[in-house]
């Protein structure tokens, strides 16, 4: 049992920590108790609410540019700028609790930037919502030489680490960066608090140490990286995403903002403030650990720190029975499981794959959100946020001295990050030997993976030489995380095979192999290891983006024609005569196709699947081209059956509502409640139902409404909701069977039908739902692959023996009929499966197309 503690281990934290909730609207501080939601998972299987996110913050995100880096512009510090201010908005939920609304924070960072010549305010990007995002720096003055002279060695230690350990002037001249992010769940305030308490006092302080330690570190503070959320009340952004899962993605504006900013500054610590757990939670965390960091090194320097931060959050002296505070607790130290770091979807985890050596998530102890915020009185919840914020403001402060203690020990560490994954250096597995002073590491502990010498993305077209839409993005996503990837200038042979011109290949020998293995590689099955997991298990983009990766454990590319890139080449081609043939095989298609549909192109559908777009429409095909760098091809076919623009009602998860924007469909969000409000259905073409739709809890009016539209319209249906409604309305005679609903995944699938033409040979899975009893007319458009169809992730059977990959092994995963499709697996989970994407947009073009045949016959 790992515990070094004198109170009882609790072995399971999610448990735990959703028992020790259950007390949390009493008014004892005793019972000030944890907020579940944190410990529990998110989405349809625990939250059946349907999206209903503004098109205007859909747009926002998918137009938002990468933020601009920083780094380039070695400007002198401070770098101040008077902020316009925002608005007086009473209605921001911060102001019930005493604490900064966001129309305040521009204000107040002004008046910070006065204080001296310390304090430096930029703004880092805009969130979905359109509110800044403020990056504040703390430092001591520099003149434009010595910030470009801080610039240059923060580029030796990630691109040339073997230089900068050797590097006197690293050692003594350049400056520890620190990232301290506040509030990325918006109804997770008082980070945000603690944060602008802590500038203040670092503006003005006189002391020694606090000279000292701004003459050696540069402290970065995202002040509120959620204000969307934060002003809203909800952990969410404007688009209805946790930004705290989207790193994998960066499908949202803020993420990316964050994203940049570890790139650009290359912390060695960080801290992500969040809440609320009770006693405070200090990472470092539970098994499973990411099989790709430097663990040995992340696990050191996280755990010294996190004992600072216990020690200082427990010099507060708050106590249970006084306060309803308990001891602060660090997972990895005191419990066996529920809080891992196997994802990179966290900032902490993502961070590491940037050389961050020391990253923490920090839950605050007591609840001051949800429902405590709407039942609890208002001195109460004062009371809770002064005692969160304070407890915030300790563990910053306390990991402000650990760097400056520290400060060689965290620098030579973060360069052997990067200088193992540029030499092709084996990873060091942690055990009390290789990690001295850690108490309790185990063979449990263990996570190491085997690096491949290369990957290779070959292109899409053999003749063009041109990378298909699929490649293109997964090689700007992996340049966008600081990847670096090489062209083929002409063909060239590794480890015996023969790749083609303009294949893409990612060299393994560089300093962030650990981010880019973790994109591209498959994964591990890793539901023998632990019970329960906390979040996702498996998430790979060389299985779910659409692009064929190609893994070479070994060779040379030593004389291969590889030329360094920065973009993936450009796509957008029409030719100048005949027909026009768009595949339709990766959402940029989709949404080049809605686009021309909706500006009226006659549009039709080739047998194959594809859209057939007559010469006519060449400029259109043209603009369309360039706009979502999209290749067409010229073709003699004209088409059977017109394609209509669609007009899309959705009772659907904010992931899935995102990515049928980012495909360009005509979206109106519903529910449950909208319905029964009373919905004109005339302008509406199909329905897509995963969540918040329930058949029985329609009043009469609106269940004969749905009933009609669907009589004579297409469903498509995902999960154990869209299940519901097809049983309810009698459509689909089918079996629905509901597997482990902790289960996710990548799963391998076998396509077997048209809606799943040309889709990729594997699935994602969260709460997996398969078909069984097909009765007259059903379709099974797509299977779990026999065997174990578990590629990578956590699927474990039920206790009973059911519900588990064996159960789901060689059955109906997707199956359709009449105007009806439903889907067993998550195509457009969080955004992030895009080569599934198409999945979706075929089924629902495919169930309106045969309702208006029907219609019309």
């Amino acid at each position: 049992m790992r515990t070094t503690r004198t109170v009882p281990a609790r072995p399971v934290l999610i448990v735990a920590l959703t028992l020790a909730a259950a007390g949390s609207l009493l008014l004892a501080p005793g019972a000030a108790g944890a907020d579940p939601k944190p410990v529990t998972r998110e989405g349809a299987a625990v939250d059946d609410r349907a999206a209903r996110a503004p098109a205007s913050a859909a747009r926002r995100a998918l137009a938002a540019p990468e933020a601009t880096s920083t780094a380039t512009a070695a400007r002198a510090y401070p770098r101040r700028q008077t902020l316009s201010p925002d608005p007086e908005n009473p209605g921001d939920k911060s102001l019930k609790l005493g604490l900064t609304p966001y129309h305040a924070i521009a204000p107040k960072l002004n008046a910070l930037q006065r204080l001296g010549d310390r304090v430096s305010v930029e703004v880092a990007g805009r969130s979905a919502g359109g509110n800044r995002l403020y990056l504040v720096t703390v430092t001591a003055p520099e003149t434009t030489r010595q910030a470009r002279a801080q610039e240059r060695m923060r580029e030796l230690i990630g691109n040339a680490p073997a230089a900068a350990a050797k590097s006197r002037e690293i050692k003594r001249d350049y400056k520890t960066p620190v990232f301290v992010n506040n509030n990325i769940h918006g109804n997770e305030w008082e980070g945000t608090d603690a944060s602008l308490e802590v500038i203040e006092q670092l503006a003005t302080a006189k002391d020694a140490r606090t000279r000292d330690l701004l003459a050696h570190s540069r402290l970065y503070f995202n002040i509120t990286a959620n204000p969307d959320g934060r002003i809203a009340g909800t952990r969410a952004n404007a688009n209805g995403f946790d930004l705290n899962r989207d790193f994998v993605t960066a499908s949202q504006p803020e993420t990316r903002a964050m994203r940049r900013i570890e790139l650009d500054k290359q912390p060695a610590v960080l801290l992500d403030l969040h809440g609320y757990v009770n006693g405070t939670l200090i990472e470092p965390t539970t098994p499973p650990h990411g099989e790709n960091y430097e663990y040995d090194l992340f696990l050191k320097n996280t755990y010294a720190n996190a004992l600072g931060m216990e020690s200082a959050v427990n010099a507060l002296g708050y106590t249970p029975a006084k306060d309803g505070v308990e001891a602060a607790q660090i997972p990895f130290r005191d419990q066996e499981e529920g809080w891992d770091d196997w994802p990179p979807i966290f900032t902490p985890q993502y961070a590491a794959f940037h050389g961050t050596v020391a990253a923490h998530t920090v839950e605050i102890p007591l609840a001051v959100n949800n429902e405590e915020y709407d039942d609890l009185p208002v001195p109460e919840l004062r009371r809770r946020s002064a005692v969160n914020t304070a407890v915030a403001r300790a563990a910053i402060r306390a990991t402000l001295d650990h760097v400056r203690e520290h400060r060689a020990t965290l620098l030579t560490d973060q360069i052997e990050v990067f200088r193992r994954g540029a030499t092709g250096a084996a990873q060091v597995p942690v055990s009390p030997e290789t990690v001295p002073g850690v108490p309790g590491i185990g063979p449990e502990d263990v996570y190491t993976t085997t690096f491949p010498r290369a990957y290779v993305i070959p292109p899409g077209d053999a003749r063009t030489q041109r990378s298909g839409p699929a490649a293109a993005r997964l090689v700007d996503h992996l340049l966008a995380n600081d990847v670096r990837v090489t062209r083929a200038t002409r063909p060239f042979r590794l480890a015996g095979r023969t790749y083609p011109g303009g294949s893409y290949v990612v060299d393994m020998h560089q300093p962030k192999r650990g981010m880019a293995n973790v994109l591209l590689a498959d994964g591990r099955d890793i539901s023998g290891k632990v019970s329960v997991m906390y979040d996702i298990s498996g998430w790979s983009l060389g299985s779910l983006w659409g692009a064929t990766v190609e893994r070479v454990p070994s060779g040379s590319l030593r004389g291969a024609p590889l030329r360094a890139i920065g973009e993936a080449a450009p796509l957008a081609r029409v030719p100048a005569h005949g027909n026009l043939r768009l595949r339709l095989t990766d959402p940029r298609e989709i949404a080049a196709l809605n686009s021309l549909l909706r500006q009226g192109v006659r549009v039709r559908q080739a047998a194959d699947g594809s859209a057939i777009v007559p010469a006519s429409a060449r400029r259109e095909a043209r603009t369309a081209a360039r706009a979502h760098d999209v290749s067409f091809t010229a073709t003699r076919q004209t088409g059977t059956a017109p394609l209509h623009r669609l007009r899309v009602a959705a009772a659907v998860t904010p992931g899935e509502l995102f990515a049928l924007r980012e495909m360009n469909f005509d979206v109106t969000p519903v529910s449950t409640a909208v319905l029964n409000a009373g919905f004109d259905w005339s302008g509406t073409d199909v329905l897509f139902v995963s969540a918040g739709l329930d058949h029985a809890d329609l009043t009469a009016p609106a269940r004969r409404a749905l009933d009609g539209f669907l009589d004579g319209h297409g469903l498509v249906g995902r999960g154990a909701t869209g299940a519901a409604l097809n049983a309810a309305a009698g459509l689909l005679a089918v079996k629905p069977v509901e597997g482990n609903a902790d289960a996710n995944g990548v799963v391998r699938v076998v396509n077997s039908g048209s809606v799943t033409r040309d889709a990729p040979g594997h699935g994602f899975v969260y709460a997996p739902l398969w078909f069984t009893d097909p009765g007259p007319g059903v379709r099974v458009e797509q299977s779990y692959a026999t065997g174990n169809p578990l590629v990578s992730g956590h699927w474990r059977p039920l206790p009973g023996g059911t519900g588990g990959p064996a159960a789901a092994a060689g059955q109906a995963s997707v199956v359709s009929g009449g105007h009806t499709v439903l889907f067993g697996t998550e195509p457009l989970f969080r955004d992030h499966p895009k080569g599934e994407f198409p999945q979706v947009a075929r089924a629902l073009f495919t169930v309106a197309h045969s309702a208006s045949v029907e219609e019309s016959g």
